[in-house]
């Protein structure tokens, strides 16, 4: 059985999505992205609502770009291998391969995916994580903490539930920023 991962950068304070914009210095860090393809190359499908997968399409031609660096090329890579899955009502098409859209999010028919499949999966967004989160579906909370706080948006943690977690493994980056990886108990 496959672990569903909740991932995502996060301000000091929180946030997963800033109200004014960004969330920090950080990611952007070679060393940074570089540990986050290593990480996150297992990973077979992503689960995206329609505003993160809009996000994140542009690897599906990241590679197409002139003068990338290698840890862009492998992430973009990675990407165009994996599953993905757009829960949305609104959006009509997608336009990455591998990529698949449901209207609603069902619990059900995600514990049967974990239970299928022999990669992990992973649910990228505060407001989609937060529906798996509230189901009991997430396995694993991996943060990567800038030094930045930025006073409000939508938290990385929805609100309502609680959760006791064991801290597996932490590292911190020159760049400042901090990764840490929970599970649930």
């Amino acid at each position: 059985m496959s672990k569903l991962i909740y991932s995502m950068i996060s301000s000091l304070d929180g946030y997963a999505e800033a109200e004014e914009g960004g969330l920090g210095t950080g990611a952007d860090d070679p060393e940074v992205h570089t540990f986050i393809n290593d990480l996150f190359r297992p990973v077979g499908t992503y689960l995206y609502g329609r505003r993160m997968y809009e996000t994140m399409v542009y690897w599906e031609t990241a590679h197409n770009e002139p003068d990338q660096p290698p840890h862009i090329l492998q992430y973009a890579e990675d990407w165009r291998a994996a599953e993905k899955v757009v829960f949305s009502t609104t959006l009509e098409s997608v336009s990455s391969e591998r990529t698949r859209i449901e209207r609603t999010f069902d619990p059900d028919a995600i514990r049967a995916l974990k239970a299928e499949s022999d990669q992990d999966l992973t649910v990228d967004g505060p407001t989609l994580a937060a529906q798996a989160i509230a189901a009991g579906l997430v396995d694993e909370f991996h943060l990567f903490i800038t030094t930045s706080v930025v006073g409000g948006g939508k938290r990385f943690f929805p609100d309502g539930v609680r959760l006791d977690l064991e801290l597996v493994e932490e590292r911190s980056f020159d760049s400042g920023l901090i990764y840490a990886r929970y599970r649930t108990r």
